[in-house]
């Protein structure tokens, strides 16, 4: 049986990838052709070369196969990246985009930063790496061209939602997107996830988010849910 591609119903620039064996992926069309970011598997199929996208090292990935409903990120975006780390997701996010949209990185740990430059953003013009503590958004606004259409979040922080917030506040568009990764051992490990799941959708809700879903991802991450929502 030969690999098959097609694209995904649902969203755009994302792709499902028949295996050899009968196994169904995820996979992005590659950016950069010849060049793996995370040892992903590299598909070749009718002249398009794809990128084999890892559920479990992708909350994205994962909330997409937990049946997420609304993927936001599509050609042409211009999306903001709160805790980028080496480039995993990102990378994927930046092969959605394709050329003409762009990816800002934010990341405050430097050796993730280090891998995230030399491994993927030396590689990826529409990607740019920004070495900053996503809690303070005003240190970076130079850095960012006019408003994102999404914010995309996965940082361990214990007030995630209000660091998204107040980076949607000063960069998000009106009516723009943004997606959750919601990491409820980094907020309080004394609450059941659902506690925490709850807590962090209210503090969007207050600050003027309508929200669209709510995902877990077990069982590719334990104690992590999406949450996609509209300003």
């Amino acid at each position: 049986m030969q690999v098959r591609v097609k694209p995904h119903p649902q969203f755009r620039a994302i792709y499902q990838v028949i295996l050899e064996n009968g196994a169904q992926r995820l996979a992005t069309k590659n950016l950069t052709p010849g060049r793996s970011v995370y040892g992903e598997r590299l598909i070749r199929c009718e002249d398009v070369e794809y990128r084999l996208w890892d559920p479990f090292r992708s909350k994205l990935a994962a909330a997409i196969l937990r049946n997420l409903k609304t993927v936001p990120i599509r050609p042409d975006h211009k999306v903001l990246y709160l805790g980028a780390a080496s480039g995993t997701t990102t990378s994927h996010v930046s092969d959605i985009v394709e050329e003409k949209g762009h990816v800002y990185c934010v990341e405050f740990a430097p050796r993730a930063i280090r891998e995230l430059v030399n491994n993927v953003c030396a590689f990826r013009l529409n990607m740019s790496p920004i070495l900053e503590d996503a809690r303070f958004p005003e240190r970076y606004v130079m850095f960012i061209s006019g408003k994102v259409d999404d914010v995309y979040c996965d940082i361990a922080q214990p007030e995630q939602a209000k660091v998204l917030a107040d980076n949607a506040d000063l960069f998000l568009k009106k009516s723009g997107w943004i997606m959750f990764a919601v990491k409820a051992q980094s907020i309080d490990v004394t609450k059941e996830p659902s506690e925490i799941y709850k807590r962090e959708v209210k503090v969007l809700e207050n600050r003027g988010f309508n929200i669209e879903e709510v995902v877990y991802l077990e069982p590719y991450d334990k104690a992590h849910a999406m949450i996609v929502a509209q300003i």
